[in-house]
């Protein structure tokens, strides 16, 4: 990539901001802290990641199938899951600036922003909390959830014989999630409001290892779809030291971005822990039985958990590339929110009506975008910005044969396609 990385966050911000990608929430009132607003661009995007990865989770799978849990849930939910005992992060305060941050990401004892002298850490819940219902007191507290995964695992009987599902199955999830983060950083990689894509994968214990090196296969490879450079992922596994309390085996799949290796997706052994404590807190026996062996057991859950909004993060970070005449976002395109821009070359001898023929008739089909205002060559440019693979423009050949031209954002090359050929094509192209 041309840009250098140590500004690029910058830039790639701003392009959001002027492009219609992502907007701060309440902007008009200063802002909320950590809170994005996807607008135009931003949620074409965000919803092409979320299909990509229903169709390789969901619809690609036999024995896996799709949930939508409420948000908001029974408080016991939350204790048997231990959030509410642990789901906490250590704070400390500068008692100068008052700025807070978690303590575990510092490496000394002063404020990192004045100098300051820090307070001594302290414990802070990370969940949101509130009331249902008329009154505000501590027998109506609820709080948003703070992942989606729970939801799964209260609903694992009900899905489980509703589809009559065997061993091993899966149920998948995408939904909001909030955690009221200490510290935000870099853009939209940690914010207090996201969306989560997890699938809860039920095995027999003995098979999990199995499991986890498949679906740790599978998620690799669902990155490498995307279009993302293999060069800047890797896996990464928890040491000792960091593993949570439930897993007996956790990796991550990690995108090097301008701030650092991060994570993207966790991949999960969670033992049989989650159901469990939900049958031990709910008094309900999740247990599964074996017809074939005549065993029952608590199932094992292999889980991958990704962000949609870090996904959408790590493909605007993949793409983004400066060239000597243009900006232009390498996007795949089946990710890209703009499938083609439809322009006639010029504004007169019947060049625009017939190019508005061309956007109606491919319009049903694909996200396409009709402009006709500045150059040809302005107008390419403002699609190869927001990533738009291919360009079409009508000329004045196109009235002689009925071709026009269609051109490739990556490498500019022209091409003359018929226009009964162009959805042949373009569908083509998009799924190449």
């Amino acid at each position: 990539m041309a840009t250098e990385t140590s500004n690029l966050m910058e830039k790639l911000v701003s392009l959001c901001k002027r492009r219609g990608f992502i907007f701060q929430s309440s902007e008009i009132y200063g802002g909320l802290g950590s809170c994005w607003d996807y607008g135009p661009l931003g949620v074409e995007l965000k919803n092409n990641i979320q299909r990509l990865w229903w169709q390789a989770m969901v619809r690609e799978h036999d024995n896996i199938v799709g949930l939508d849990a409420s948000i908001l849930m029974h408080p016991r939910v939350w204790e048997a899951s231990g959030h509410v005992e642990s789901f906490a992060d250590l704070m400390v305060d500068c008692k100068n600036c008052k700025q807070r941050f978690r303590a575990d990401e510092l490496s000394s004892q002063v404020c990192p922003a004045c100098g300051g002298p820090l307070t001594e850490a302290r414990r802070f819940n990370l969940m949101f909390k509130t009331h249902m219902g008329p009154v505000e007191d501590e027998e109506n507290i609820i709080y948003l959830r703070p992942e989606t995964a729970q939801g799964i695992y209260v609903n694992y009987l009900n899905v489980m014989q509703a589809y009559r599902l065997k061993l091993p199955f899966g149920i998948a999830q995408v939904g909001k999630a909030f955690r009221n983060e200490i510290t935000t950083s870099n853009f939209i990689f940690r914010t207090r409001e996201f969306e989560q894509m997890e699938m809860q994968f039920f095995v027999q214990p003995g098979s999990e290892d199995e499991w986890m090196e498949k679906w740790k296969a599978e998620r690799w490879d669902f990155y490498l779809q995307l279009g993302l450079n293999k060069d800047s992922l890797r896996f990464r596994q928890h040491g000792p030291d960091e593993l949570v309390f439930y897993a007996k085996e956790a990796w991550d799949i990690e995108y090097q971005f301008p701030f650092g290796w991060k994570e993207i997706e966790g991949i999960h052994n969670r033992t049989d822990f989650d159901l469990s404590r939900h049958a031990k807190y709910s008094g309900k026996d999740l247990s599964y039985f074996d017809e074939a062996t005549r065993q029952r057991f608590i199932p094992y859950i292999i889980e991958t958990s990704a962000g949609l909004t870090r996904t959408l993060l790590t493909v605007l970070v993949d793409a983004y590339d400066e060239e000597p005449e243009r900006v232009v976002l390498h996007l795949h395109p089946r990710l890209a929110p703009i499938k083609a821009g439809v322009f006639p070359l010029v504004r007169r001898n019947g060049m625009p009506q017939r190019a508005k023929q061309i956007y109606e008739m491919l319009k049903p089909h694909f996200t396409v975008f009709y402009d006709e205002s500045g150059s040809i060559g302005r107008r390419y440019r403002r699609m190869d910005e927001i990533g738009t693979p291919f360009g079409i423009t009508v000329d004045s050949q196109t009235a002689q044969d009925d071709t026009v031209t269609l051109r490739d954002r990556d490498t500019m090359q022209q091409v003359r396609v018929k226009i009964d050929a162009l959805k042949e094509e373009l569908e083509k192209r998009i799924n190449d």
